[in-house]
């Protein structure tokens, strides 16, 4: 067989232009299709999961669905200016977010653009929102605490730096005030908070940044904002770029506490985005991948071994119930993933114990090991002695005469439901916390009328501040509550009640 040159000439010449052609393929795409904020794109061939797509007009997208002749894409911006036939461009990154020093004290969206009006951000660090989570032997396990300043979590569910602890609950049962009240108590401990609004009204987001002002939280505290009104893929992304923020603190050495409010808008955000990208749904119509989207979120939430810098994120994530059902899938999904629970209950709630947190179904299983001595030694005997009340109020509602340990059982379980209200934003240092539960639960309060204990309980602490502040100090430097502190708590107390 003769080949002559020019045929060879004219072979190599087509394969050439096949070859350009293709070379287009690979960075380029036409939109076949577009709606809903989702695009088909054809094209794209060397298109990666989560990756910046470039559309025209200056909105881009993120990469979901890598189909054989097509790739399903979600828009991150308005799909008003897009049209089919349009070509769209890939951008070779994964969607990433700024991150470092710069970001704290701002108000930023999903993309780590500023929305707070107080110019733009010059970050000179990026880093993509997905990331494999640390894996076992750059962990460390939990032994600091991360104080929250409230009686009932830090006495009974403690939480350390490292944990993730869910807060659960119907809608208006205090969710977020909880959250908010651990943000405020990080005032001086060197923490740096996150926050992250998922799905909650704009009118909600500005009150919560205005409370930070006003209790100076804003200086360690960044704010990631995807409301209502945004769209889908915005309110997805927005917990991811939330995290990865707290990584780059993580991986230098420090702290982070970062609160997802709420995740189960976020699954509702994903199940649109997913059933529009038309992929299969599964269970209660969720796709069947929803509980990999939290697990692979939660599990970035770490305490790292100090060989590894050291430093922890504390996760928060906040679930809404329905009519107090906390087995329904979403809620299950979270439990499973998180080291305890805070759950709040709506007639706690309306019965005026503030936090409502249901002691019988919280619980923290990891706290304990990084919880105070001192806290420890005070609060050892709490649950036990709100189960007993708990069980005897029950039995006490139908009236039957009571023999006087009953009645002395109900007497004080209804001072130590007292010393456990706190206001909304007023959280309280572990030392006050010792203090106070120490005198409830040994029984210094038994001649206060319930109505009188919080009066007593706040006047009790600004004499002890006062008059002994040794006392605050001793726990403050020891961590414990000493022999020695207990006979002066004995002796301030026996002078208060004197005046009181």
């Amino acid at each position: 067989m003769e080949l002559r040159p020019e045929e060879i000439s004219s072979i190599i010449k087509e394969q050439i232009k096949k070859y350009e052609k293709r070379l287009d393929m690979v960075d380029i795409g036409t939109v076949i299709q577009v709606g809903d904020g989702i695009a088909r794109i054809h094209g794209l061939e060397g298109c990666m999961a989560g990756e910046l797509i470039e559309f025209p007009g200056e909105v881009y997208g993120m990469a979901l669905n890598l189909e054989e002749d097509n790739v399903g894409c979600v828009l991150l911006g308005s799909d008003r200016a897009i049209k089919e036939g349009d070509t769209v461009k890939r951008t070779g990154r994964i969607v990433e977010v700024p991150v470092g020093d710069v970001m704290i004290g701002r108000v930023v969206n999903a993309l780590g653009q500023p929305i707070d009006g107080k110019g733009t951000i010059t970050a000179d660090k990026f880093r993509p929102i997905e990331r494999i989570a640390p894996g076992v032997i750059t962990r460390k396990s939990v032994n600091q605490p991360l104080q929250t300043g409230i009686k009932s979590i830090d006495s009974m569910f403690p939480i350390g730096r490292g944990q993730r602890e869910l807060i659960i609950g119907d809608r208006q049962t205090g969710k977020t005030a909880l959250a908010i009240d651990a943000i405020i108590n990080q005032k001086g401990q060197d923490v740096v908070c996150i926050y992250v609004a998922i799905g909650q009204k704009r009118s909600t987001v500005a009150q919560i940044v205005d409370v930070l002002e006003k209790q100076g939280a804003m200086d360690y505290t960044i704010i990631v904002s995807a409301t209502a009104s945004e769209l889908a893929p915005l309110q997805y992304i927005a917990p991811y770029a939330g995290v990865t923020m707290g990584e780059e603190f993580m991986d230098n050495g420090k702290d982070v506490l970062i609160i997802y409010d709420d995740l189960s808008k976020h699954a509702i955000a994903y199940r649109a985005m997913s059933l529009l990208l038309r992929r299969p749904p599964g269970r209660e119509a969720f796709p069947g991948d929803v509980f990999y989207l939290h697990s692979r979120l939660l599990e970035r939430a770490a305490k790292l071994d100090e060989k590894y810098g050291g430093g922890s994120i504390t996760a928060l994530p906040i679930i809404e119930t329905l009519a107090g059902d906390i087995s329904a899938y979403i809620p299950t999904n979270v439990i499973s993933i998180t080291d305890g629970q805070i759950f709040l209950e709506t007639d706690l709630f309306f019965a005026g114990q503030r936090p409502a947190i249901n002691t019988g179904l919280s619980v923290s299983r990891v706290g304990g090991a990084a919880q105070i001595k001192g806290m420890k030694k005070v609060a050892s005997r709490l649950k036990l002695e709100l189960a007993q009340y708990r069980e005897l109020a029950a039995f006490a509602q139908f009236g039957s005469e009571l023999d006087k340990e009953t009645r002395d059982r109900l007497h004080q379980g209804e001072r130590i439901m007292q010393i456990l209200k706190q206001p909304q934003y007023n959280p309280m240092s572990v030392e006050h916390q010792i203090i106070i539960l120490y005198i409830a639960l040994n029984k210094y309060l038994s001649d206060i009328p319930v109505e009188r204990v919080s009066q007593f309980e706040k006047e009790f602490l600004n004499f002890v501040d006062n008059n002994y502040p040794e006392i605050v100090d001793n726990i403050k430097e020891t961590k414990d509550l000493t022999d020695e502190n207990t006979e002066k708590i004995k002796i301030a107390i026996t002078e208060f009640k004197k005046n009181f």
